[in-house]
């Protein structure tokens, strides 16, 4: 069986599947995240070193580029470069569903596609272990929140120590029922960020730390909490005058007895209900009090994170 210089069976094709995410959920900053039931599609074949095919369909496809800077393509090859081993050519094809720009973790998922795809590459070679892929994909990302999620499914805590990125999966009540409204415009996160102060009062500081405790509580006992859990003072009301429309339905369902936060760094609007039933009820709300065009997704917590299946029998010799 042929393989490429850096040990790859030429003809190697790998599938990925990695969920959609929402991070901070309101006062969890930069450490808070959730996987949801939205799911970007990966197949990679191994090519011979130096050949590149990119196919792409659904979200941002006349968009993406069709080199390697390729976000998924950048990923595989960081992987590659982080084991010591030579990247194969590759045919790319990707079927992207998660909406680009809006807060859903689309960058994230399209990192942790990349290495997971490069995991099923190497898998015989190179065991790249849970530990190691949240590592590199929070190298690639710069923080782990969309990421962990993304690799790991649930609810995510996610920090840095000195040891490197770590996680702690949580799973989340049966009760709560996510539902997400997307605009028809973007928000870039570097935009988003730069809105922030580089300090917040001890008072603010405090606050968070209090909801960001209760929240967690609040996901995995206790969904009637979520209102008061989803309490923020750190980043959303600095970034409200950027994204109008944003925080007038974020306040607009808050107004009516609904947990409704910033997902991500927006524009999307997320939304925990306690229940199928509520989260119905903030549907119709949200279409009664916005002028902005917003789709609604009633969605479901992912559980089990971005996925990866090797078909070795497509090899060919």
């Amino acid at each position: 069986m042929k393989q490429t210089p850096g040990g790859v069976e030429i003809g190697r094709r790998v599938t990925v599947r990695v969920p959609a995410t929402s991070a901070n959920l309101g006062p969890g900053f930069d450490t808070l995240g959730l996987a949801l039931s939205v799911y970007d599609e990966l197949s990679v074949t191994a090519l011979p070193e130096g050949e590149l095919v990119i196919e792409a369909e659904g979200e941002g496809a006349d968009d993406v580029p069709r080199d390697a800077s390729h976000l998924v393509v950048r990923a595989i090859a960081y992987a590659f470069e982080a084991v010591g081993r030579r990247m194969p050519g590759l045919h790319l094809r990707a079927v992207n569903v998660i909406p680009h720009g809006r807060g859903l973790g689309s960058s994230g998922a399209a990192v942790v596609s990349g290495l997971l795809a490069a995991k099923g590459l190497l898998e015989g070679d190179v065991e790249l272990g849970p530990d190691t892929l949240l590592r590199l994909a929070t190298e690639i990302e710069g923080h782990p929140d969309n990421v962990a999620p993304a690799l790991f499914g649930g609810l995510t805590i996610a920090w840095v120590d000195q040891f490197g990125p770590q996680h702690k999966k949580l799973l989340v009540h049966r009760g709560v029922s996510p539902l997400v409204f997307v605009p028809g415009f973007t928000m870039s996160t570097t935009v988003a960020r730069s809105l922030q102060p580089d300090h917040v009062t001890r008072e603010d500081a405090v606050f968070n730390v209090s909801r960001s405790a209760l929240l967690i509580a609040a996901l995995t006992q206790s969904p009637e909490l979520l209102l008061a859990a989803t309490e923020d003072k750190l980043h959303q009301s600095y970034r409200a005058a950027a994204m109008p429309e944003t925080d007038r339905l974020v306040q607009a369902l808050r107004a009516a007895g609904y947990a409704a936060v910033v997902s991500g760094a927006g524009p999307s609007v997320l939304v925990l209900a306690d229940g199928p039933g509520q989260r119905l009820t903030a549907a119709e709300v949200a279409a009664s009090v916005v002028d902005t065009p917003w789709t609604p997704l009633m969605l479901a917590v992912d559980f089990k994170g971005g996925t990866v299946r090797v078909h070795a029998e497509d090899a060919t010799d």
